[in-house]
């Protein structure tokens, strides 16, 4: 019924798209034998029709991968998108792009393999845990943020070879021809016939493994194969019209709602959903650019809508017996003298502010610059470096709090969402308001990231406010960041540059006076939460200790939630919204034996500060004269080694 609704409402709205464009009594003309000296009948023929068939192809093309994943996982989350492949296959292709144009002539072995990179990294980083449904989805989704940002690394140092490609991999349908179409269209036929080859033996893997092997069924020569199905599915639609979000995961879920039970009933069901969904959404924002100027690709609103269905199932996900249990935390030895190992540190951190001052790249290569010539450089150099110490210690102290009072060693307001809700609140504020002072911009940062916090304890409270649940919350929210980045990107607005390096980490754009002001604010907050570390040695012991200890654990972690709030919008004003300094600065304060609070939170600030400093002077001086921004340097070593931590569970 709803198929039928859907089929009904999507023909009306086609009717009324095409009919602005084209009067009803020329569409066979245009379809058969259009005039092409009527601008209408060549746009309609080369352009709305290509389009509209392309749309239903790649849509039912992703439903259909999803429900490959799904039954061959035995997950309900799992999709192109939540699984990584979609991002995968476009890095590939960006790769390709850049350093072998020609080969772009079979670009969806090209994608595909990007695809298969990106599913073969989750299982490496999962098998340990026997693919269990909330880990596999976590490991892809960190692997989707991680392949995000390098190719936003690629989009920074190649932005007029990969000009296109910013529309593009957001997915935008437009079409100039047929090729789309003759293209997709035999590369799905194939897709589907083996998919109709491997039905029956797909079948059996809704019985448990045990009873799949008594029938005689080579469980993981079957798994690889639907999984090279979805792959390839995946990346012809992906090579075609770029990253479509989460259709792949809605379609075969809603028809799964629908009572369509069986694994033949979802390969009929879902594509032609997914097919439905997908060219509605496009119809109407086709409709709506009509009366709104702001350009929005199909793909990213398809994220934006996808994102919150995925906040709403990870609260409903069943896990039975194999519900996950995050390891213990090591045993750590209590360091004999932290506050010989704290003063190391901070000489440590003064050397790197020296040496990154001071020590360079210029047009004569490495040299230990002159007094005067230092002199020059100290009035672009220091804000930056004051900066990125600063935010280091901003996003340090935010996560140390977030894993003391969670007790979870893999707590950060990166993981959390808590940055990308504060890009959220700054991204609106900007563009709505743009005239906004900067405490007001802060305000509204703050506010985004209090938002996500409160969505993050209205998701998980009857879940018991596991863990891996809410990390995977919080890396749901984080992922709506990459529509809204997408539509920003794509309008061409003239802050887009800014946006750019801003959202990668970027403080080229620091002033003096910022900086100043950053670093004044990090040396308050310090002193601040130093007072409460009392509170911070008491509330890892849990609630019912706490409370029988006098301390009123309810007003505390509020508290304490509103100064992640505040510490990571700061933070993110400088640095951006993805850095994992975080997460890298608490453990290795941890791992040095700095447990006691006051000494974990020092050696935290002290290690943030120094892994940012490192970040911006290396990002300056690895590809002189081009420039790395310093989140993406912490980036790119933060999320290999919260890889490597997930790979430990």
């Amino acid at each position: 019924m709803l198929c039928l609704i859907l089929l009904l409402l999507t023909c009306a709205v086609a009717v009324l798209v095409l009919s602005h464009w084209l009067p009803l009594s020329l569409w066979a003309q245009a379809i058969l034998a259009p005039d092409y000296g009527d601008a209408r009948q060549a746009v309609m023929h080369f352009s709305l029709l290509p389009r509209l068939v392309v749309t239903l192809l790649a849509g039912a093309g992703l439903a259909l991968a999803g429900v490959l994943m799904q039954q061959v996982l035995r997950n309900p989350l799992a999709s192109p998108t939540t699984l990584g492949v979609a991002s995968g296959a476009q890095l590939a292709l960006l790769l390709a792009t850049l350093l072998a144009p020609g080969l772009l002539v079979a670009r969806e072995w090209i994608a595909m393999a990007g695809g298969t990179g990106a599913m073969a990294l989750v299982f490496m980083l999962t098998w340990r845990r026997d693919l269990n449904p909330l880990v596999i989805v976590f490991a892809g989704l960190v692997i989707n943020l991680y392949l995000g940002a390098i190719s936003l690394a690629l989009l920074l140092f190649h932005q007029e070879e990969l000009k296109g490609m910013l529309v593009w991999g957001s997915g935008a349908l437009a079409q100039d021809s047929w090729e789309g179409v003759s293209y997709l269209l035999p590369r799905l036929l194939l897709g589907l016939g083996l998919v109709a080859v491997l039905l029956r033996p797909l079948a059996v893997l809704e019985l448990d493994d045990a009873s799949a092997r008594s029938l005689g069924i080579a469980l993981k020569k079957l798994r690889f194969a639907g999984l090279g199905v979805a792959v390839f599915v995946t990346a012809c639609v992906v090579s075609v019209v770029g990253i479509i979000g989460f259709i792949g995961l809605a379609a075969p879920i809603m028809v799964r709602l629908l009572g369509a039970r069986s694994l033949g009933q979802r390969l009929l069901w879902a594509p032609l959903l997914g097919a439905l969904l997908l060219s509605l959404t496009d119809l109407l924002l086709q409709g709506a650019s009509r009366f709104w100027p702001l350009m929005i690709p199909t793909g990213a609103m398809t994220a934006l809508l996808g994102a919150p269905l995925l906040l709403w199932l990870i609260p409903r996900l069943a896990l039975h017996k194999q519900q996950p249990k995050m390891a213990a935390t090591l045993t750590i030895q209590r360091h004999s003298h932290p506050s010989r190992l704290l003063w190391g540190l901070g000489l440590a951190l003064l050397l790197a502010l020296i040496g990154s001052l001071a020590l360079g790249q210029g047009v004569n290569g490495w040299s230990w610059p002159s007094l005067a010539r230092w002199q020059a450089q100290w009035e672009w150099r220091l804000p930056r470096t004051l900066a990125a110490a600063a935010a280091g210690i901003l996003l340090a102290l935010a996560g140390t709090l977030l894993q003391r009072v969670s007790r979870n060693p893999m707590a950060s307001p990166e993981l959390l969402g808590v940055s990308g809700g504060t890009v959220m609140g700054l991204l609106l504020a900007a563009f709505l308001l743009p005239a906004l002072p900067l405490p007001l911009m802060l305000l509204a940062g703050v506010a985004g990231a209090v938002l996500v916090l409160l969505l993050l304890l209205a998701l998980n409270r009857r879940s018991g406010f596991q863990p891996e649940r809410i990390l995977l919350c919080g890396i749901a929210i984080t992922a709506m960041l990459d529509p809204v980045q997408s539509i920003a990107l794509a309008n061409g607005d003239p802050r887009v540059q800014l946006l750019l390096a801003w959202i990668s980490g970027s403080t080229y754009y620091v002033t003096g006076p910022m900086a100043l002001g950053l670093a004044l604010l990090a040396g308050i907050m310090l002193s601040g939460i130093l007072a409460l570390g009392r509170w911070l040695d008491i509330l890892p012991l849990g609630s019912a200790a706490a409370g029988a200890l006098g301390l009123n654990t309810r007003r505390v972690q509020l508290l304490i939630l509103l100064l992640v709030a505040l510490l990571t919008a700061s933070a993110t004003l400088v640095i951006g919204p993805l850095s994992f300094v975080g997460l890298l600065a608490p453990h290795m304060a941890k791992l040095m034996g700095l447990v006691r609070a006051r000494a974990h939170l020092l050696g935290a600030s002290l290690c943030g500060a120094l892994l940012m400093v490192l970040a911006d002077w290396a990002g300056q001086q690895l590809l002189f004269p081009m420039e790395i921004p310093a989140g993406l340097v912490s980036t790119l070593l933060g999320g290999a080694y919260f890889m490597w931590c997930l790979r430990r569970l």
